[in-house]
């Protein structure tokens, strides 16, 4: 489901992963908002949306809580990480993010569709740290098991 909202545009799948992850977090501590893992501009010209922030609206409709779409956004139009290997993920997303908004010691959740190394989520939530965030979580509707994890 995820290739086909995230590759094909078909968006009528994000309220599904939405009302699965806000179902999963529900008993989760609550944020004081959430913020979707940024795309940079070009790539949502070239898809026409943002996947994790239309997974994060139904999230964010169905826990009552804020929806953030402009405290954070990707500066650099880094490279897809998929096939990018630990090291390199890392390298790619390094400085990738800006955060400007006031955050200062809030509780930020991030949403983002999958994360395979989380890589991408910790430079988010870095640069949010250093922003003054207090907290961050990452709340992901899928998560892809490395070689050698078990399920």
């Amino acid at each position: 489901m995820i290739p086909r909202l995230k590759y094909h545009g078909q968006l009528a799948i994000a309220p599904v992963l939405g009302e699965c992850l806000a179902e999963a977090v529900a008993a989760a501590p609550r944020p004081d908002r959430l913020i979707a893992m940024p795309l940079h501009a070009a790539r949502i010209r070239e898809r026409g949306f943002n996947h994790a922030t239309e997974i994060a609206r139904t999230v964010a409709k169905k826990l009552a809580l804020p929806l953030d779409l402009a405290s954070c956004r990707r500066i650099r139009d880094t490279p897809p990480q998929m096939g990018l290997k630990h090291d390199a993920r890392r390298r790619n997303v390094r400085g990738a993010f800006a955060c400007t908004g006031e955050i200062r010691g809030q509780h930020i959740a991030l949403v983002d569709d999958v994360m395979t190394t989380g890589t991408s989520l910790d430079e988010l939530a870095a640069t949010l740290k250093q922003a003054g965030a207090g907290q961050v979580s990452c709340w992901v509707v899928a998560r892809t098991l490395l070689p050698g994890d078990s399920a």
